[in-house]
């Protein structure tokens, strides 16, 4: 029951799969299902993360933030921000693996952990929502770029309005945090050990490399992998392999949805009489990544599946694969927590989402 409740989302992707492998029989296709770069990319992102908590870079770089923003309420907003910034560059799943330690590192060093649950909401929404404007800041954005040829200009145009919208939905609910001085608990007097910063720094960028496709994700791994294995072996010890395992749960679940014929032929009859609301609706059931993927063979609207599958990101827990990650990161610190954390989360993905799809659906009803 331990291992259960300390794994309960890989649990749940598992069982999901599971019982998809008895209507679609393992067959060859299965190899197909994984996206072999994103598991790459994000073990060598988790391995570069936990070297550098190893030698307590966040833990320094919080105490950085405590000083330099002095209040409660600038700190969250400023890692909510970062989180936002740091989607539109190395993709949503990667910003969150990097600040939610930040985010925990501060508010745990300033004895304001009670604000926990709404940072990593936050934090979670900013990175699913913050994503939406480059085509590589989320996986399903990469997939329809390049499946539709959409040009970076019209890529723009089509995004932008849902990205301000939620610049500015996010930073009005940060007002809810009060005003407060922070001071640390504790300043801690490790010193930050420069070399292997330096190191680790320059294999995480390394990382971020693999995502652009820069550097061949098979070479990344293993230079990343060994050089880990050669400073820090316990770093590699502490990767979370249950998350990669989820990935790897939910890759064959959504394949083996994507071929079952009644889904196909359901999708086919809705998405183009509504494909924003559809689109959305999918999101919720299947995440949005498999929903770029599936809806896209069934519709020529592009502009409105762009946005439903980026909008689509906030909702429910699966959603977005990101959420889970926010979720795996939150019950780590605050097993006790986890129903309600959901609630919140709930809460705030539904708002937002309402928000959006309500004024994206009368922007896009009148471009058409």
């Amino acid at each position: 029951m331990a291992f259960i409740k300390k794994n309960f989302v890989m649990c749940i992707a598992f069982v999901l799969a599971l019982v998809t492998c008895f209507i679609i029989p393992p067959d060859k296709s299965y190899i197909g299902y994984f996206d072999f770069k994103t598991l790459a990319c994000l073990f060598c992102t988790l391995a570069c993360v936990c070297a550098l908590k190893n030698i307590k870079f966040f833990r320094i770089i919080s105490e950085k933030i405590v000083v330099y923003f002095k209040t409660a309420r600038s700190a969250v907003i400023a890692l909510i921000y970062i989180t936002f910034i740091g989607s539109m560059l190395l993709a949503n799943d990667m910003a969150l693996i990097t600040f939610l330690p930040l985010g925990y590192y501060v508010l745990k060093s300033t004895d304001n952990s009670e604000y926990m649950d709404f940072t990593f909401i936050m934090q979670n929404i900013a990175a699913n929502l913050g994503g939406m404007l480059t085509p590589f800041g989320n996986p399903q954005n990469l997939y329809l770029y390049s499946y539709y040829h959409i040009s970076n200009g019209e890529f723009l145009r089509i995004m932008f309005l849902p990205f301000l919208i939620s610049i500015i939905l996010i930073t009005a609910c940060c007002f809810i945090i009060p005003n407060k001085p922070l001071f640390l608990v504790k300043e801690t007097d490790v010193k930050l050990n420069g070399k292997r910063a330096v190191i680790y720094g320059i294999l995480f960028v390394l990382s971020i490399l693999l995502v652009f496709r820069i550097v061949p994700y098979y070479f990344g791994l293993v230079v990343i992998a060994l050089s880990i294995f050669i400073l820090d072996k316990s770093a590699l010890k502490k990767v979370d392999y249950p998350l990669l395992l989820t990935f790897v749960a939910f890759f064959v679940f959504a394949g083996n949805m994507a071929r079952i014929p009644a889904v196909n032929s359901f999708l086919g009859e809705l998405i183009n009489n509504n494909t924003l609301l559809y689109g959305v609706l999918s999101c919720q059931v299947i995440s949005n990544v498999p929903s770029a993927v599936l809806l896209s063979k069934f519709t020529a609207n592009y502009p409105a599946l762009l946005v439903a599958v980026n909008i689509g990101g906030a909702g429910t827990l699966i959603a977005s694969l990101a959420s889970l990650i926010t979720f795996r990161e939150y019950i780590k610190r605050q097993p006790d927590k986890a129903l309600s954390y959901l609630k919140k989360f709930t809460f705030y993905n539904v708002m937002f989402l309402a928000i959006l799809y309500i004024v994206m659906s009368i922007v896009l009803q009148g471009r058409l």
